[in-house]
């Protein structure tokens, strides 16, 4: 059962609770007597549980990255916050849109339901959006026939011991987003072309030799959307001692 599947339960059932007691119990008990426990419980959490899903549900959702697939952008261990209106207002456990606030844009870091798996949260980067032609040829990526410019760029110290010596780090001007990619010149890299269906979007990994993405299992619906990731609230690294205080605070670009 999905945490959003428990949420939506406990709202339910405390409210319930809430309302016999409000206009069924309530009335029929003596002035001196007593709440039931249960009732007591079940007023204290249900505004506590009903706020908290309607922040998770409908303002910003909170996810930890487990893999390295979006190297140098996010690190293993970061906590991150993710818009929930940037795609669409969406009803909990349903993910029935409700509100058009706005689409996916080329550059953004985005949240979806993984296609083969809608259970499990997959995050990668927009690449192509409904119409556009991807390809990606010699660890170069091309959009609409046009080649998108890399420029080589330097290595922080922080990627130590989390990727190989010989990666390269480049930096991608995905027209008018610039961001960092990781390339690894000594591992082959799937290649291809597409033109992405109307209502999909195309996405990859900023680590390219190391990410499972629309190169691998095609593109994502416009259902399967969850949220723009914006923050890094959060980042723990045992190797490092902990809390990776030089990345708390991050916006993610």
């Amino acid at each position: 059962m999905s945490f959003p599947a428990i949420m939506v339960l406990l709202v339910a059932i405390t409210g319930l609770i809430w309302l016999l007691d409000r206009f069924w119990l309530a009335p029929q008990r003596a002035v001196n007597e007593n709440e039931p426990a249960i009732v007591e419980y079940a007023k204290s959490f249900f505004p506590i549980i009903l706020l908290v899903l309607v922040i998770r549900s409908f303002v910003a959702e909170p996810f930890r990255i487990p893999s390295s697939s979006m190297l140098p952008t996010l690190h293993i261990g970061d906590f991150i916050l993710v818009n929930k209106f940037s795609y669409g207002i969406r009803l909990p456990v349903l993910n029935t849109k409700i509100l058009d606030t706005g689409t996916p844009q080329r550059g953004d870091v985005m949240v979806f339901r993984y296609p083969e798996q809608p259970e499990i949260d997959y995050i990668k980067r927009v690449i192509g959006l409904p119409g556009d032609k991807v390809g990606y040829f010699n660890k170069t990526l091309y959009i609409n026939g046009k080649e998108i410019e890399q420029q080589a760029g330097e290595k922080p110290a922080e990627l130590a011991g989390m990727i190989a010596p010989r990666a390269e780090l480049k930096q991608e001007k995905l027209m008018g987003v610039t961001h960092d990619i990781l390339l690894d010149p000594q591992r082959m890299s799937m290649e291809g072309e597409m033109t992405v269906p109307e209502g999909h979007f195309f996405v990859m990994g900023d680590n390219r030799d190391n990410s499972n993405d629309s190169r691998v299992w095609g593109t994502v619906p416009e259902a399967n959307l969850v949220g723009k990731a914006f923050f890094i609230w959060m980042s723990w690294n045992w190797d490092q001692g902990g809390i990776v205080w030089s990345r708390v605070g991050q916006s993610i670009n």
